[in-house]
């Protein structure tokens, strides 16, 4: 069991959480910077941050709509840690013709397109997903050599890297990264428990995974839909910090809609403190994750 404080992560809108699944889900950067600053409130240390199309409420990665949120964000909270994404951009649809073209959705793009708003708007803290695996009727792809690319330009931005793990594979390219250089130990981890053909959201899975992470490793577990608030205590238990948010759950109970994320932000720190957690501030949070204060 963890000694220290715990850290609360909010994701705030997601990539494939849809609109119509939701009337309570944040799309344009008035709403997902309300949405982060009221669950930076309720207790998140950290806020992480996808961007949507205002119009369609659909997935972007335009440049212009993160400097809108962080700006937002900026200007009336400056301890919130800014955490974005940098996961868009990695997903083939084989054509049904010719699989080895792109079809409808595929949004692959170079890696060096995929952190360019990294480099621009220098967060906190950008993610660098590890996984190439099946995710729905897609596949999600991130070689390791564009993850290297990735990584060397977080790197140069000066920017913290949160490696997302969603299966044993994910973990073994991690320890490949640390031997080679191109990450910087302890690390910085958050375990994706959950999703269809990856880590399933069990306790036994989140042990494992924990198991294969470097001595020292600062990481975050958290679980997709209904797993999300089971893997809240089963994270702390374990040692780890925590994630919330309406990218990957939209109840607060079964067949209730969370309103906000702070609400479930505030179920979070709920169970933590029940079970004797104390919740990390996001000044805490930039002192264990050595961010400038």
């Amino acid at each position: 069991m963890t000694t220290g404080k715990t850290i609360i992560t909010c994701a705030i809108t997601g990539n494939l959480t849809k609109p119509e699944q939701s009337p309570y889900l944040p799309i344009t950067p008035e709403q997902i910077a309300t949405s982060a600053l009221e669950a930076a409130e309720a207790g998140a240390a950290i806020a992480h941050i996808h961007v949507r199309d205002p119009a369609t409420g659909r997935p972007s990665m335009s440049v212009d709509l993160y400097r809108e949120v962080v700006e937002l964000i900026r200007a009336r909270n400056k301890s919130l840690v800014i955490n974005l994404t940098t996961g868009p951009g990695g997903r083939f649809v084989p054509s049904i013709e010719d699989p080895k073209l792109a079809g409808p959705g595929t949004t692959l793009l170079q890696p060096e397109k995929r952190v360019e708003h990294i480099e621009l708007l220098k967060p906190d803290i950008c993610t660098l997903d590890l996984n190439t695996m099946n995710s729905g009727g897609e596949v999600v792809i991130n070689t390791p050599r564009n993850v290297r690319i990735m990584a060397e330009r977080m790197k140069a931005a000066g920017v913290l890297p949160e490696i997302e793990l969603f299966d044993s594979g994910d973990c073994h390219l991690a320890s490949d990264l640390f031997a080679d250089g191109t990450l910087k130990g302890p690390g910085l981890f958050s375990l994706v428990l959950g999703v269809k053909y990856g880590f399933s959201a069990t306790p036994e899975t989140m042990f494992y995974a924990r198991s294969l992470l470097p001595p020292g490793a600062i990481w975050s577990g958290f679980g997709i839909g209904r797993a999300e608030f089971p893997m809240v205590a089963q994270a702390f238990l374990l040692g780890g910090h925590v994630r919330v948010g309406m990218e990957d759950n939209l109840y607060l109970s079964k067949g209730v809609l969370a309103k906000t994320n702070a609400e479930l932000v505030v179920h979070a720190a709920g169970i933590l403190t029940s079970l004797g957690a104390s919740v990390a501030t996001a000044k805490d949070a930039r002192a264990m994750l050595g961010l400038a204060q």
